[in-house]
This record gives C-alpha cells, sequence and structure tokens, in this order.
C-alpha cells in the first residue's frame, strides 16, 4: 500500500480506497452509457450486417465512444468522490501521452 501511495502521491488509505471506488464506478458506467448512447444517433447492432465483419465494426464503434465518456465519468466522478485534484492530473497525463496533450495548454 505504501508504494501505490507513494507512486500516487496520496496521503491516507481512505484516498486509495475512495479512487478504486472511482475507477470501478467509471468503468461499469462508461459501459452501460455507451450503448443508449450508439441507441440515440442511430448506430444499432441490427443496422450493421449479419456478417461476422459487422458485429466487429460495432464493437469497435462502441469502444471508439465508450473512450471519451469515460474520460468525462473519471474526472465527474471523482469530484463527486472528493479526488478531483487526483483524477484532473491522472486525466492530463493519460491524454499527453496518448498525444492529445495539446488540450491542456
Amino acid at each position: 500500500m505504501e508504494k501505490l501511495k507513494q507512486r500516487w502521491g496520496i496521503d491516507s488509505n481512505i484516498q486509495i480506497i475512495l479512487i478504486l471506488i472511482v475507477f470501478s464506478v467509471t468503468g461499469s458506467s462508461s459501459v452501460f452509457l455507451a450503448k443508449p448512447f450508439l441507441g440515440a444517433i442511430g448506430l444499432v447492432r441490427e443496422s450493421f450486417s449479419s456478417a461476422w465483419w459487422g458485429g466487429a465494426i460495432y464493437v469497435i464503434l462502441r469502444i471508439l465512444v465508450i473512450f471519451p465518456i469515460y474520460q468525462v465519468l473519471l474526472v465527474a466522478f471523482g469530484w463527486l468522490f472528493g479526488q478531483f485534484k487526483f483524477f484532473w492530473n491522472f486525466e492530463k497525463k493519460m491524454l499527453s501521452r496518448l498525444g492529445l496533450g495539446f488540450l491542456f495548454k
């Protein structure tokens, strides 16, 4: 636990528990919200080919939709659980590693 606290720059075990809760709630919520979002914009599984590649395209689109939803929810749930500073810094670091660091300048 001490290595994790040192690496993340946090002080207490309660913060670790809150951070892990935020990660789990965010992951579940983003996957849950992706399907209705795709349905709202007219991209349902039935609108793709019944061949294997139709399903593959749908899954790829769903993953591409999950990613931005996850980013927004991560900061939002971090704020709700009182860990905004940690998740804001986490978000900036992750997006800069993906080459999207210009968004924060």
